[in-house]
């Protein structure tokens, strides 16, 4: 089958993250729409970090391996964070579920200081190709999805994610969680917004982000705001929000996100970062609006992370404001947001479909508010003080020089066009394009499945089980001693 379907897990440090095979060999790896590139530890890296997660192990010889230049392809990748990551690019096959890409180009690390639990040991990249360090490198080595799309190995260039606090989540590839989406006609679709290139790269416009135009959000009582974006004249006077399940947060700029909580009585910024903290006995919805008012709404447990532990009267919360972005993109949507919706990534079809992202909501927009009580119960429930002392006076909100703007404006990019490259391969025949959309025709999986049996006592029984991660030793190949 070109589907499958896998859990997905929320890691300690709020990132999510799914089990892969890198050949034969079992990992777990963080998911990020935020970026493109696949990468994982390996056993030539000997730093402290690297030495506390499972790493493919070099010395063994997959039979599915494959090296790039003699290894000496070189491979680097940066954080926000300032850690960082290099290696060598390699050839593998990489499996999720029963979904394979057969030689997939990834980063081998050899040396980092990037920080990972819960034994993950690299990340799984599912942005575009423009995206990627790698892809530009070498020949014919698309992210990973966008091999599964361009080489036709699934029934649909889709992949569905729904995010939960624990281990319950699922990535769906090549289909939709139908136990999740009861009703496809109830996805609200948003086109992806296409970028000029970077310098001269490229000579066509193309995408680089998982982002879509958000045309509005509220706050209290249901006061609508207009987002303003940074570069009203270069993005069709829209403020563009980046999706992105690597982000474990929500972020806005600060012209948008001062509005919003001037909103709210007793709120104030308590750090450079953009952090404000708002009454923890607030009882107010957040919501997000794309495209013809569809509107998705935060409850209070959503967006609230904790009370401080100097003022536990206080509590931070989403969104954070950032400075001005010279790529245009005003806000990040992190897990906050995704957790309230299934979301389903649709890759777009050269010369037929534009990439777009559907979101299908969890609740019930209209439902309500949670009190200040079942608040309180849910923050201690999961611990959520935040070990940090409040400001005992009022910062001034910081004003930033706008950066000249990163694209190459004179290779225009128009929301709506449809790249003849890049994308999935023609011979897919679009379902998802406007204004019909047929998403009843999108591949369908379950993550539950049902055995019914006699018992010893001769009765029939049925059970219900959901998909679960294999218990295979992470690292390790199979029948390995490590010799």
């Amino acid at each position: 089958n070109g589907f499958g379907i896998t859990p997905v897990t929320l890691a300690e440090d709020g990132s999510y993250y799914i089990v892969l095979e890198a050949g034969l060999i079992t990992f777990r790896a963080t998911i990020d729409t935020g970026s493109a590139d696949s990468w994982l530890m390996s056993t030539a890296c000997t730093t402290p970090t690297c030495m506390q997660v499972p790493r493919y192990p070099l010395q063994y010889d997959s039979p599915t391996f494959v090296s790039v230049n003699n290894n000496a392809s070189v491979f680097n990748i940066s954080y926000a964070d300032t850690t960082a990551a290099s290696g060598f690019i390699a050839r593998e096959a990489i499996q999720i579920s029963n979904v394979t890409a057969p030689n997939q180009a990834i980063g081998l690390v050899t040396n980092s200081n990037v920080t990972l639990v819960n034994d993950i040991s690299g990340v799984l990249g599912l942005g575009f190709p423009r995206l990627s360090e790698i892809y530009p490198s070498i020949a014919n080595a698309t992210p990973f999805f966008a091999t599964l799309a361009s080489q036709g190995i699934l029934d649909y260039p889709i992949f569905g994610l729904s995010l939960t606090r624990n281990t319950t989540g699922t990535l769906a590839i090549g289909a939709i969680d139908v136990s999740i989406v009861q009703n496809a006609s109830n996805i609200v679709w948003n086109e992806v917004v296409p970028f000029s290139p970077i310098g001269t790269q490229f000579n066509t416009s193309g995408y680089f982000y998982w982002a879509i135009h958000m045309t509005g959000f509220s706050r209290v009582n249901g006061t609508n705001l207009t987002p303003m974006p940074t570069y009203p004249t270069l993005t069709d006077n829209s403020s563009i929000a980046l999706l992105d399940v690597g982000t474990t947060g929500i972020y806005g700029p600060y012209q948008d996100v001062t509005r919003l909580y001037s909103l709210i009585s007793g709120s104030r910024l308590v750090d450079e970062s953009g952090q404000w903290v708002i009454p923890c006995t607030s009882s107010a919805t957040i919501s997000f609006t794309f495209g013809d008012n569809n509107t998705f709404v935060l409850q209070p447990t959503d967006y609230i992370i904790g009370p401080a532990a100097s003022n536990p009267g206080l509590c931070l919360s989403w969104p954070r404001a950032l400075p001005p972005s010279s790529d245009g993109v005003d806000w990040q949507l992190g897990t906050p947001f995704l957790r309230t919706v299934y979301s389903v990534w649709s890759y777009g079809i050269d010369d037929e479909e534009p990439p777009m992202i559907g979101l299908y909501a969890k609740s019930n927009a209209s439902a309500t508010v949670e009190s200040p009580t079942v608040v309180s119960a849910f923050l201690s429930s999961v611990s959520a003080t935040v070990a940090t002392t409040l400001p005992n006076y009022v910062l001034a909100t910081p004003s930033y020089t706008t950066p000249p703007y990163t694209f190459n404006t004179s290779v225009p990019a128009t929301f709506g066009e449809i790249v003849a490259s890049e994308l999935a391969t023609s011979t897919y025949a679009p379902i998802l394009v406007s204004p019909i959309v047929n998403a009843s025709a999108l591949p369908k999986v379950y993550d539950a499945y049902t055995m019914v049996y006699t018992n010893s006592e001769g009765q029939s029984v049925t059970s219900t089980y959901h998909v679960s991660d294999p218990t295979t030793a992470l690292g390790v190949p199979p029948g390995w001693s490590g010799a």
